[in-house]
């Protein structure tokens, strides 16, 4: 059992389990730690390599009430793959998703945004709806800012846009998701200046 504390951590007496805190969420509570923003939920375009190498991350993203949608199983750039490549690469990452998560993903957004016609094709076979963006923070960049990210992201913002950030260096510049989990809290605020929530598609 944990006690009630002020939300004032200064008043605080020998808080021994203070770096608990993130963790517990009665503790984060009474502490006054955010651990979600604003109930925001995303939409995650999953690479099946990674959902491979961290399943109960992916599993946690659909626990967590966001939805999971299929990137591709390895990010590489469709105009460079046959389509039997693009076929295979399709099946595996929706496999690797479907495992992890227990989730037949129904979105599909080629790495870079970048459709080939077979690639097009093939997600279209596959029963794999596209969906691209509207807006995006360009985060993946080396030398950008978390205010930059949120200019980017907002600019111009409106009803239906979708806006597109990463959650991982894998394939951008070291750390660069780093910058844009700073960035989140000015681009939830920034949505709910306009009235605008976070929805997930249908």
């Amino acid at each position: 059992m944990i006690r009630a504390v002020p939300r004032d951590a200064s008043s605080l007496v020998a808080p021994a389990w203070f770096p608990l805190a993130p963790v517990l969420p009665r503790a984060a509570r009474a502490l006054g730690l955010p651990r979600v923003l604003a109930g925001a939920r995303a939409t995650f375009f999953l690479i099946g390599e990674q959902v491979q190498r961290r399943p109960a991350l992916a599993a946690r993203i659909v626990a967590d009430g966001h939805l999971v949608a299929l990137h591709g199983h390895r990010h590489r750039l469709q105009l460079r793959l046959r389509a039997s490549e693009v076929q295979d690469d399709l099946v595996r990452g929706a496999a690797a998703i479907a495992e992890a998560t227990g989730v037949d993903v129904g979105w599909h957004r080629p790495p870079y945004g970048i459709y080939s016609p077979a690639g097009l094709a093939a997600a279209h076979d596959a029963g794999l709806r596209p969906l691209l963006w509207s807006r995006w923070g360009k985060d993946w960049r080396k030398f950008t800012t978390p205010a930059r990210i949120t200019a980017r992201a907002t600019r111009d913002l409106g009803p239906d846009d979708v806006i597109l950030l990463h959650d991982a260096d894998f394939y951008s510049a070291r750390h660069s998701h780093l910058r844009t989990a700073a960035a989140l809290p000015s681009i939830i605020a920034a949505l709910n200046r306009r009235g605008l929530g976070t929805v997930l598609p249908v």
